[in-house]
C-alpha cells in the first residue's frame, strides 16, 4: 500500500516538474529575446547591413549585446548605406546587374 502511494506521487511529480521546467525555460527565453530587441544597430547610421563589415565604427560590438547603449549611435538618415537597396539579377528580368557599391 505504501509503495503504491509513493509510486503514484512520483508519477505525478515528474510531469509537474517537467511543466515547471518548461515554463521557466520559456520565461528565460522571452527575457533574452527582449534584451536582444534592445540592440540599436539596425537603426544606426554606421550600420552597413553587410555581413563582412557590420559597423564602420565598432565592427566587433555590432549586433551583439555589447552594442546596447553604444556611444557612437547615430540615427539613420535617408542616404545611409543600410537604406540603399541593391538590385539583384533576378529583379531585372534575368539580366546581370553589378551590385557594387562603388558608384
Amino acid at each position: 500500500m505504501l509503495a503504491t502511494i509513493i509510486c503514484c506521487c512520483c508519477a505525478w511529480l515528474l510531469p509537474i516538474a517537467g511543466v515547471i521546467a518548461l515554463f521557466r525555460t520559456l520565461q528565460n527565453g522571452l527575457g533574452y529575446v527582449k534584451q536582444l530587441h534592445q540592440i540599436p544597430c539596425h537603426e544606426c547610421e554606421f550600420f552597413t547591413n553587410d555581413h563582412r563589415l557590420k559597423c564602420t565604427v565598432c565592427p566587433i560590438k555590432a549586433g551583439t549585446e555589447d552594442a546596447i547603449g553604444c556611444l557612437d549611435f547615430q540615427p539613420q538618415t535617408a542616404a545611409c548605406n543600410a537604406c540603399q537597396i541593391k538590385p539583384h539579377k533576378h529583379d531585372l528580368g534575368g539580366t546581370r546587374v553589378a551590385t557594387s557599391s562603388y558608384n
